[in-house]
């Protein structure tokens, strides 16, 4: 079974752990993350593996469905919008902790699809084809990512595994993407990048400089790149103008630029 998907399902089991207990007023709770709730986080992750089986599985029915998104998306519909006419459309309308229990029952057979699939086969998505192995690696980012948004209104602490070098892996490669999608001409060199795992495992890309470079937890490494955590909330450390420049703008994901979190907007909530 190819590594990336087990990691994608167990970023999942972390995250359904979490909210095995969860009733349907704990569901409503406003998160930090644009107002959403809880059920909208999970309604998001949903319907998005939904659409990565889709894409695999039924190439045609994916097109459909990014053909009805789209168009719900320029006649001003919202993310959130969007999701819920899916939902109502092709899931029974399902909310709460019936929408919890569906996503629950969903994302192990995504990760059965892609553990079995030829790693390198290509797949269609909303921008360009990307592999199986890509396809499931932006899942377990995008459920890591809006999964920290629950742990911090729950006041929890997520016991992160070393499968998170996939999304510090991300954040790296995106560096010139991060520039790019603002028009930017990504800056030359890259920084060197130093991170240490949750195991104590220290991992490094890029050539290494000690005047240009990003060290630290690969944890707040990539609650930064996936703009969780702003990078002055983090003990980071950039060294050089490059590398700071970096930081404070990166962007793992796709879409148009988005702004990372204002300094001490995104934190785990105590007391």
């Amino acid at each position: 079974m190819m590594q990336e998907a087990l990691d994608f399902r167990d970023e999942s089991d972390t995250l359904a752990a979490v909210l095995a207990d969860a009733d349907d007023m704990l569901f409503a709770t406003v998160t930090q993350f644009k107002s959403w709730t809880i059920e909208d986080v999970i309604g998001h992750l949903h319907i998005w593996n939904a659409a990565a089986l889709m894409t695999l599985q039924d190439p045609d029915a994916f097109q459909r469905f990014l053909r009805d998104i789209m168009s719900a998306f320029k006649t001003g519909k919202s993310h959130i919008d969007v999701q819920y006419q899916w939902l109502d459309e092709h899931a029974g309308g399902v909310r709460g902790k019936a929408l919890f229990d569906a996503y629950c029952d969903y994302y192990p057979r995504l990760a059965a699809a892609y553990g079995d699939a030829d790693p390198e086969q290509r797949v269609a998505w909303a921008g360009p084809d990307m592999t199986t192995r890509s396809k499931i690696i932006a899942r377990q980012m995008e459920t890591w990512s809006h999964g920290q948004e629950i742990f911090d209104i729950l006041g929890e602490q997520r016991q992160d595994g070393d499968r998170i070098r996939n999304i510090a892996h991300l954040g790296v490669t995106t560096y010139g993407w991060t520039f790019r999608n603002r028009r930017q001409e990504p800056p030359a060199p890259k920084p060197f990048v130093q991170l240490t795992a949750p195991s104590g495992t220290v991992w490094e890309w890029n050539d290494p400089q000690t005047d240009n470079m990003v060290r630290g937890s690969a944890v707040e490494f990539a609650q930064v790149v996936t703009q969780t955590r702003n990078i002055d909330d983090t003990a980071l450390e950039t060294l050089g103008t490059t590398a700071r420049q970096w930081m404070e703008i990166a962007q793992c994901f796709a879409g148009g630029p988005e702004t990372p979190p204002a300094r001490g907007t995104r934190s785990m909530v105590t007391g």
